[in-house]
């Protein structure tokens, strides 16, 4: 018997789209580098864009959160490389990506500096995966080179000590900012190499501009990194930010908590896990079972969060374009009233004493500004002034009659 294929409505189609888009690996946590083209930054605080290449072009939005972290004002013609996802606008079924980064990409000295220096090493093939040592899945003891007085230094701690509690740390302190920091840091990693008391080594700082992370460029670290028989996990700044620390390191993280959850596992989830696999080898018909249930869970929990998350998203665009709807209505509006008041207007010019005048009519005035209407306000000699629409005239009364 043929399987009967689902009827979709629009909006289950569109839906269904977005959250396949939201759960593929490769499109939820994306880079894409090209040029921007249409910028517009809405009145809600959200940017929208489109990114270029020769060949092809696709629709961006960025929302407010993430454009007031901006380091640049984008602008038509930059060349970038923005950090994101993939996502479908459902009210038109657009295809579209949402940013939570930008870079600048190909300006200033210090980027050309950047890039001439990473082309080299990339060249010795110090990239290589071939040159990436494996981080231990449960190391015997952490190091950490970093500020003593930054934000860095406590993340990593927190993190490590909510996931892993017994988890020994290994303090390197080294300044992270300024022209002797690249040797500091240098010095810290050949410091930890040598001494061998822990079993991966994270090295890092929290964000700043691109001449803060500097030091992280400087060949002293890239090459501490690469000699060090100790696995390095590079943290450098945020998620959009890069260093050359990040390709020579074994591996890279974007965040210093970030490299902390990818330094130590979970305590309690390698408990969990134990138990897990107990559990299977005396009752491994069971222990599918479980494991197949409890990955239904995870997928259906995470699809009801993705779920609302993309409803605020759709809800976010669609009042920018309900506003952008009001505005253009009032001005059609105000445009409206605007005729309407001068049709009047010249209505009432119509009827004003100008207009009467103009028609051969005169006012016919005592000469001290009181308009006579009756024979009765004038006797026979007195002077009278007559205004016509051109002009007044003086005349003298040499006799009246009644009506």
């Amino acid at each position: 018997m043929e399987a009967v294929k689902p009827v979709f409505t629009v909006h289950e189609l569109t839906e269904y789209v977005d959250l396949m888009l939201g759960f593929d690996p490769n499109l939820k946590e994306l880079a894409v580098e090209g040029e921007l083209q249409g910028v517009k930054r809405h009145a809600s605080g959200h940017l929208y864009f489109t990114l270029k290449d020769e060949l092809a072009s696709v629709n961006c939005v960025m929302f407010r959160q993430y454009v007031q972290g901006l380091r640049f004002i984008p602008k038509d013609g930059m060349h970038v490389r923005l950090a994101g996802r993939a996502s479908l606008y459902q009210k038109d079924g657009r295809f579209q990506l949402t940013a939570t980064g930008l870079i600048l990409k190909g300006d200033g000295s210090l980027y050309a500096a950047f890039a001439a220096y990473k082309e080299k090493l990339k060249g010795l093939g110090w990239f290589d995966e071939s040159e990436k040592k494996p981080i231990p899945f449960l190391p015997n003891a952490v190091g950490l080179v970093t500020s003593a007085s930054g934000a860095a230094r406590h993340d990593v701690e927190t993190v490590i000590g909510r996931r892993f509690p017994s988890m020994p740390i290994v303090f390197y302190p080294a300044a992270v900012q300024g022209t002797a920091a690249a040797q500091e840091i240098a010095d810290a990693i050949d410091r930890a190499d040598a001494e061998k008391r822990c079993s991966v080594l994270i090295v890092g700082r929290g964000g700043g501009s691109m001449e803060d992370l500097w030091p992280f460029n400087e060949p002293p670290v890239a090459e501490a990194i690469h000699r060090c028989s100790i696995p390095v996990i590079s943290a450098v700044g945020h998620e959009t930010d890069f260093s050359i620390s990040d390709y020579v390191a074994d591996l890279r993280a974007p965040t210093p908590s970030a490299a902390a959850e990818l330094a130590v596992p979970e305590r309690d989830a390698l408990r969990t896990a134990l138990s897990a696999l107990g559990g299977r080898l005396t009752n491994a018909l069971m222990n599918g079972i479980r494991t197949k249930r409890d990955r239904c869970r995870l997928i259906w929990s995470e699809a009801v969060r993705l779920r609302v998350h993309r409803t605020i998203e759709q809800r976010r665009q669609a009042a920018d374009e309900a506003r952008t709807t009001i505005m253009q209505q009032c001005a059609r509006a105000l445009e409206q009233r605007r005729h309407f008041l001068e049709r009047e207007k010249e209505r009432l010019f119509a009827y004003g004493p100008q207009k009467t005048l103009e028609r051969g009519f005169a006012l016919i005035g005592d000469g001290h500004g009181t308009i006579i209407k009756t024979a009765e306000q004038i006797r026979t000699g007195d002077t009278v002034s007559i205004r016509f629409a051109d002009g007044t005239a003086r005349a003298q009364i040499t006799g009246k009659e009644a009506k």
